[in-house]
């Protein structure tokens, strides 16, 4: 029978690899790349999420990689917004291929060589790409959205960089990146889940198909097969849990310092069963019915709090008491996130 994991060796585990336990010292593009992507639909996201990985980072430093393109902003996992690296994108987009979005529809196919075409000539707007699908191919209203969406997919049409900057303003504009070389979706699907296991792991089946969206049997399975042998554990509920060989697993009594999260931290939205670093009392606290997630204080390893910024303060909401020591702990850290967000790089 595979070993069994408590909650705060598996907590531990996600803590380590999440770069949440040590800061790193990698850089932007290094923690990106090492997390398979960090959520971007708010722009100031993955800056703070690096912030509480990274022991040196500037806003500066991501912003320069995403002028030169080396970062590129896109829909991959769950079919939402991404910061990933440019080389990851491709076995990203070759992994996600045969995944049942809008990307296969047939309007999608149809479609997207003449919306790639518009780009030939720079950026392209969601409102002048559905005036081109009504003129041009005759889709309107709720065909004309699904067509697009699913096209840009396919035809590499991902936001433009200036979306992603630190103070960016929300617009929909849109310009293509180069074709990615192909790649064997089995074979990208395996490096994918074997990255997500390094990052986010031990992980059931079940996590892997709630951060990729794709089916478990029709897409996973056969990349799981290819990766194997994989090291195997189980949880508290008896679940079974895949690793890679020599991942790192510290001990559950290993101290864990505080950190505050952006809003759609990966971290929380990783995982099928959440449990590990969400406590099931707080998850409507956290993850709310509208679909945001808060900004949370890890404490102890745990999601223990939300933090918003009031006149430009880092102001910190624990959901229980905190003892005098934790209490300083957490106003060090805030302190730090407050010089982070103030700072002109």
């Amino acid at each position: 029978m595979p070993d069994a994991l408590t909650l705060r060796e598996l907590n531990r585990a996600t803590l380590a690899r999440q770069l949440l336990l040590e800061r790193a010292t990698l850089s932007a593009a290094g923690v990106i790349e090492h997390l398979v992507g960090m959520q971007a639909q708010w722009p100031p996201a993955p800056y703070i999420g690096i912030w509480s990985r990274a022991r040196r980072f500037h806003r500066a430093e991501l912003e320069g990689e995403l002028v030169a393109g080396r970062v590129v902003k896109a829909t991959v996992m769950r079919q939402t917004l991404h910061l990933v690296t440019r080389a990851d994108y491709g076995t990203l987009r070759a992994a996600l291929s045969e995944a049942n979005w809008l990307h296969n529809i047939p309007d999608a196919k149809r479609v997207a060589p003449s919306l790639r075409r518009l780009t030939d000539g720079g950026e392209i707007t969601r409102a002048a790409a559905l005036a081109h699908l009504e003129e041009v191919h005759g889709l309107t209203g709720v065909e004309a959205n699904r067509a697009w969406r699913g096209a840009r997919l396919r035809a590499h049409l991902v936001p433009h960089h200036e979306t992603a900057l630190w103070n960016a303003r929300p617009q929909a504009r849109y310009v293509a990146v180069s074709e990615p070389e192909t790649i064997d979706s089995v074979a990208a699907r395996a490096e994918i889940v074997r990255r997500f296991l390094a990052a986010f792991g031990p992980a059931s089946r079940a996590d892997i198909a709630r951060w990729s969206m794709m089916s478990i049997t029709r897409e996973l399975a056969p990349a799981i097969e290819r990766l194997e042998p994989l090291r195997r554990f189980r949880d508290e509920h008896g679940r079974e849990l895949l690793d890679v060989v020599d991942a790192p697993l510290p001990s559950g009594d290993i101290r864990a310092p505080v950190r505050l999260l952006p809003k759609w931290d990966n971290a929380l939205l990783g995982y099928a069963d959440r449990r590990r670093i969400l406590p099931e009392v707080f998850r409507s606290r956290v993850i709310r019915n509208n679909g945001d997630v808060a900004q949370t204080v890890l404490i102890d390893g745990f999601v223990a709090g939300t933090w918003h910024v009031e006149r430009g303060r880092v102001v910190v909401v624990p959901f229980t008491p905190l003892s005098p020591s934790v209490r300083d702990e957490v106003a060090s850290e805030a302190a730090a996130l407050e010089a982070f967000l103030e700072s002109d790089d």
